[in-house]
């Protein structure tokens, strides 16, 4: 296995492990399981290299020593974020019916609905710019936040100095992902110092995300952008900065204009080479023509395709598993989180909102003559 192979297996696995409890954002987004105020532990204001780090953060960004310092200080050890970062120490067996019943539900798709009837206009303006469909990006803030419903309740600040310095050393991943805590705790930093934000204030998920979008800091930082016009950026309180910022992010990712997100696909069981069809997980590699040769079967649109495609597998428990065959734009919605699953739900529940917001009406049928 190769080692760019090795590491996006290990990054499926690390997404599917946390959303397997409750949707997640980007680079291991998640959202809180428990609605009231996490209980704080002691400050970091004693810890040297929580201090030291502010220096180091204030010199790099040329931000003011004392405000980063200050900052730091009032930023607190979370225990209970350090237990919910674990992977379950049972396994959990993958089953795309099960995760797919927690986002395609009435709730949610109403919630969406609503959402899409009153921002229509930016949406409409949105896929109009960036060629990201409406159902993409109301897939998203529905998956994430139910619209804005459920954006977390730990300070931001809290969260990213528990996981950047009290990540736990049991975690599998643990020597990569305290240092991805770090980065993200100084692009925080610099966010709201710059932007006179009070540090103190942002409350989103256990891992530090924002916001309607679920945005890490860094996210916001680069992918963020003022799409209602008022001169700042705000992701908690503006459902058009939101769907401004989600469009952006994909077409940063080259999202293409048009494209299916994926096609149907069936087996042809006697030629069929499921594992070399597998093995590049969902990272479209593949022709049309060397996805027909090693047996997968495809059909209408699909042939016409002219792009790379990939085997996407969903498991179903104890029953036989799903496929599709994914494309570039496919792969896209997995940058936002390193998962087939979630990129399905994002599909599945725009489409639902859709389908719920424009109802096919039966025929009309004749009257009988008199």
């Amino acid at each position: 296995m190769t080692t760019r192979r090795l590491l996006i297996a290990l990054c499926l696995l690390a997404a599917w492990t946390v959303s397997s409890a409750a949707p997640t954002h980007p680079q291991q987004r998640k959202k809180p399981r428990a609605a009231t105020s996490p209980t704080a532990g002691p400050a970091y204001a004693t810890r040297k290299d929580a201090m030291q780090a502010a220096n180091e953060i204030a010199l790099r960004r040329k931000l003011k020593r004392t405000s980063v310092r200050r900052a730091m200080a009032q930023a607190r050890f979370i225990p209970q974020i350090a237990k919910l970062i674990l992977p379950p120490t049972v396994g959990v067996a993958k089953n795309w019916q099960l995760y797919r019943s927690r986002f395609i539900e009435p709730i949610r798709i109403n919630a969406g609905v609503r959402f899409w009837q009153e921002n229509r206009a930016t949406l409409e303006r949105a896929e109009k710019e960036t060629g990201v469909p409406a159902e993409i990006i109301v897939g998203i803030i529905g998956v994430e936040t139910i619209y804005g419903q459920h954006m977390g309740n730990y300070r931001i600040i809290d969260a990213l100095a528990t996981l950047s310095f009290d990540f736990p050393p049991s975690h599998p991943r643990a020597a990569e992902r305290g240092p991805f805590f770090r980065a993200e705790l100084e692009e925080f930093l610099n966010l709201t110092l710059r932007s006179g934000i009070d540090p103190l204030s942002p409350r989103g998920s256990y891992a530090g995300a924002m916001g309607l979008p679920q945005f890490m800091p860094s996210s916001w930082n680069r992918f963020a952008i003022d799409y209602d016009g008022d001169g700042k950026i705000d992701l908690f309180r503006s459902p058009a900065d939101a769907i401004g910022s989600v469009a952006n992010y994909f077409k940063a990712f080259n999202w293409q204009a048009g494209l299916p997100t994926h096609y149907p696909v069936s087996f042809d069981t006697g030629r069929l080479e499921l594992d070399a069809l597998l093995t590049p997980d969902i990272l479209p590699t593949f022709s049309v023509a060397s996805f027909i040769a090693k047996g997968a079967v495809l059909e209408g649109a699909a042939l016409q395709h002219k792009g790379p495609l990939a085997l996407v597998e969903l498991h179903n428990g104890d029953a036989p598993p799903s496929y599709l065959a994914g494309t570039d734009n496919f792969y896209v919605i997995t940058r936002y989180n390193w998962s087939s699953y979630y990129a399905m739900a994002v599909i599945e529940l725009g489409q639902a909102v859709s389908a719920a917001l424009n109802p096919i009406k039966p025929p009309t049928e004749p009257k009988s003559p008199d």
